[in-house]
């Protein structure tokens, strides 16, 4: 049983871990096009403080972790960190959020030092309109990442694709294919909007109602999906007779902040409750001593906020909370 348990009732077993900031890519969802002021490398969390982090956690019934970025594998030593995290007792599961840029060269390595799954994020299937979107980078690199990872043995292989209203919802019926003619679980993704809630975000928004009428026009018979393993809060769905499936994550359209179950590590060492607002704490002061480490834990199901508001952002309603100023590359994506 969970020692972690917030004052809504709701039981956190899963760590999210940004190991940077730094990415090779400039999404237009995730940082401006002149990018970021990153961190100075000498304020990111060793592997070692990592693991100290995990290894409290691990006390207190986290048994899931996601190791994301930036993009975590511009870090060196990724593997060696996956093989120590693998090791603590009571780690279950982890997986890596990737952009796949750099994943081919290394998806053997990570599934020998015990990575146990892979989303790779991939916004389009045209190389131009990649380049338009992620603002660098080739989609072939991407695509031999997912080869790769399918090599390596990784399964399931989920592809996040974030919706964006006027820039790729044309697509939807392409990656509809796609998941019906692979063993591929694809998941839309609502756009949030994390550190830039502004008239940008609001048009480029696209509820996942879409993807639903996207499919009944294919000609798809889709039902209900089993749960795919680390499915977090994506709602699945199956297309009869294919060989894949598809998931909707829509925190804005339908929140799940009810079932959420994880808290955030970021790379410079602030545990955030929720994504979407300002609240996080400080984990080096208790570093190196263990009982503060379990209460720094505590104190983030304190400040876990009941849900993120950010349907009432789109709206322009008054919000609780104040919103966070970081980026998602500077939180975790």
């Amino acid at each position: 049983m969970s020692g972690l348990i917030d004052r809504f009732g709701r039981v956190h077993n899963y760590l999210r871990i940004s190991v940077t900031d730094r990415c090779n890519l400039r999404c237009l969802y995730c940082m401006p096009e002149e990018g970021v002021a990153f961190a100075d490398s000498s304020t990111l969390l060793t592997y070692d403080q990592i693991v100290e982090v995990v290894e409290a956690g691990s006390k207190l019934g986290i048994t899931r972790l996601r190791i994301t970025g930036g993009e975590a594998l511009v870090r060196p030593g990724l593997a060696d960190l996956i093989g120590r995290l693998s090791a603590i007792p009571g780690i279950e599961d982890i997986a890596l959020t990737t952009n796949g840029l750099l994943l081919a060269p290394h998806a053997e390595a990570l599934k020998t030092a015990g990575l146990t799954r892979v989303n790779i994020s991939l916004d389009t299937l045209e190389p131009s309109r990649f380049r338009m979107i992620a603002r660098r980078g080739e989609l072939a690199k991407v695509m031999q990442g997912i080869e790769a990872a399918a090599a390596a043995g990784f399964t399931p292989i989920k592809l996040n694709c974030v919706l964006l209203r006027g820039i790729n919802e044309d697509e939807i019926a392409a990656f509809l294919r796609l998941a019906f003619e692979q063993p591929l679980h694809v998941r839309f993704i609502e756009y949030m909007p994390i550190g830039h809630a502004d008239e940008n975000w609001k048009k480029h928004y696209l509820p996942l109602s879409r993807v639903q009428e996207i499919a009944a026009e294919q000609g798809y018979v889709v039902e209900p999906g089993e749960a795919v393993s680390g499915n977090g809060p994506s709602e699945n769905w199956k297309l009869l007779g294919g060989a894949g499936s598809f998931g909707l994550i829509h925190p804005i359209s339908d929140q799940f902040c009810s079932q959420c179950n994880r808290l955030r590590l970021t790379a410079d060492g602030f545990i955030k409750p929720c994504l979407y607002w300002m609240d996080e704490l400080d984990v080096r002061p208790a570093l190196g001593d263990r009982t503060r480490m379990l209460e720094l834990y505590s104190r983030a199901m304190d400040l876990k906020p009941e849900s993120h508001e950010m349907a009432a952002k789109l709206a322009d309603e008054e919000q609780s909370h104040e919103p966070t100023s970081r980026r998602m590359s500077q939180i975790g994506g």
